[in-house]
């Protein structure tokens, strides 16, 4: 394995979820061969409350997903991308299929980290 992507979905298919309205995470791992599978699904507790969240939820969430290289979401405010940017998760705003989206986030990953 390289690497994790956690993707903010409400089908699986499209990311179509804002970071703390999402219930549920899929968990893609990246392999050595450029390839990726769905590992897991991650069911959490929405942590947005109409604008207002609790710290420590969102402290929580960003723990569930620490071993995640990367967070594709299809909005997020900048307190939960900061406190995931803090536990060495990269968050990408991003509308697209699943599929495509992971695709080409594999590609720019090689192109910057000469992953080979």
């Amino acid at each position: 394995m390289l690497y994790k992507i956690a993707v903010a979905s409400s089908d699986g298919k499209v990311i179509n979820q804002h970071f703390g309205r999402t219930e549920t995470f899929y968990i893609s791992e990246v392999n050595d061969n450029r390839s990726y599978h769905l590992l897991e699904e991650r069911r959490i507790r929405a942590i947005c409350m109409g604008g207002e969240h609790d710290a420590s939820a969102l402290n929580t969430i960003a723990d569930k997903l620490a071993d995640c290289k990367y967070v594709l979401v299809s909005q997020i405010g900048p307190g939960a991308e900061y406190v995931l940017n803090q536990k060495g998760v990269t968050v990408l705003v991003i509308r697209d299929y699943f599929d495509n989206a992971i695709q080409k986030l594999m590609e720019y990953d090689e192109k910057v980290n000469f992953i080979y």
